[in-house]
């Protein structure tokens, strides 16, 4: 009939906060535009994903200029970006799931700077908690 059911709900729903897929059914392209074609293989009655559990810690000079972009600007509502919290939503797009301390210790400073950078991120609308305990950073 032409919908899609996820066959492994938890599997979905794993997926969807990851960021992985989405909800309206996109998610091979989206799958495809972050691992590439190597991740998704078209069986005759199923579709296999491969997805590395891995994060990739450095972005290539083309996805980290794109991000760059999109975390740098600035509407008339939100006060612009300085390199530290791009620095942090960078981090969340790359990993939603990383906590404060990760964070603290991969940019080299404290869990008390990254608490004062968050909140400032989430006042003005850049970032959103979704969940608390298990949850994941929402870069907006």
């Amino acid at each position: 009939m032409g919908e899609s059911i996820p066959v492994n709900e938890k599997l979905s729903e794993i997926f969807l906060q990851l960021h992985i897929s989405e909800k309206s059914g996109r998610g091979v392209p989206i799958i495809v535009s972050t691992y590439g074609k190597d991740a998704i293989t078209f069986r005759e009655n199923s579709i296999l994903v491969t997805i590395p559990f891995t994060r990739i810690q450095k972005v290539d000079k083309k996805v980290g200029k794109k991000v760059d972009e999109k975390v740098g600007e600035s509407t008339e509502d939100r006060p612009p970006l300085n390199p530290r919290r791009k620095a942090i939503l960078l981090e969340m797009t790359q990993n939603p799931m990383i906590t404060e301390p990760e964070l603290a210790s991969k940019l080299g400073i404290s869990v008390t700077a990254i608490d004062n950078n968050i909140s400032f991120l989430k006042k003005n609308k850049y970032l959103e908690r979704i969940g608390k305990r298990g949850g994941y950073w929402k870069v907006l």
